[in-house]
């Protein structure tokens, strides 16, 4: 399994099928059993997510391909990257209707997700999907996708234009509080390589360097990036604009 393969292009859109036949199931059905099927899905992928990390505490090949990075460590592990908090803010959105975590979720979330989908960390591409910390890296991926998508899809969130200061705050105040989380570990040596949201070290991400070589220090070096993210979120509210435009559904 290789990002863009014929494997890895087959499970994307089986991926997508499973959103579009659940969609299309739902459509009539009431919304709380909308908001009900997304939770349950956000908390099965998270319950998931840490059957996974069990299975990699105990990789001996992922500890040796890891070792530069200290290796497997629980606390360098949480839910708490910019792709995976989104299992446990998606259900607390959904449940208590927060559009502003929703708007971080379905505009962040995808993001952050195929991303990770895209560009798989160190020994996560190559390998057999049939490996344990292959079908949970990219199941646990792939399912985030979808539930972020689904807020969408079920009717539950309509994103609007206005969203997107909503959704560019909560993401510089969690990647505060993941950086605030990352140094706390490293200081009390929990884990001395914590690095949520790349927001201590860079890990010789390009782009991350280019911002750092300008704004060294942590976290700050992730403020440019917003500015790719106004780029991303604009073009997705053209696509939907578009679209429902096309279907008469409204103005965006």
């Amino acid at each position: 399994m290789r990002p863009f393969n014929a494997l890895y292009i087959a499970v994307f859109a089986a991926s997508i099928a499973v959103l579009v036949v659940a969609s299309l199931i739902l459509r009539n059905k009431s919304e709380a059993l909308r908001r009900r099927v997304i939770i349950i899905a956000s908390l099965i992928t998270l319950a998931g997510f840490f059957v996974y990390k069990g299975f990699l505490s105990v990789d001996r090949d992922f500890d040796r391909i890891t070792a530069q990075m200290g290796g497997f460590n629980w606390w360098g592990e949480l839910p708490l990257q910019l792709c995976n908090i989104n299992m446990i803010l998606i259900p607390i959105a959904v449940h208590w209707n927060k559009r502003a975590l929703m708007s971080f979720c379905f505009f962040v979330g995808v993001l952050g997700a195929t991303m990770a989908l895209a560009m798989p960390g160190n020994g996560f591409s190559g390998y057999s999907l049939l490996l344990p910390r292959m079908l949970g890296y990219y199941g646990t991926h792939f399912a985030i996708v979808v539930e972020a998508l689904a807020l969408v899809t079920f009717g539950l969130y309509k994103p609007k234009f206005r969203d997107l200061p909503m959704a560019t705050l909560m993401l510089v105040l969690i990647a505060l509080a993941a950086c605030g989380i990352s140094l706390l570990l490293r200081v009390t040596g929990l884990h001395p390589k914590a690095n949520y949201f790349y927001s201590v070290e860079t890990e010789g991400n390009a782009l991350l360097e280019l911002f750092h070589k300008y704004l060294p220090g942590p976290y700050l070096y992730l403020l440019p990036s917003i500015g790719i993210l106004w780029v991303y979120m604009g073009l997705v509210m053209g696509v939907i604009a578009l679209v429902r435009r096309c279907t008469g559904s409204g103005k965006a």
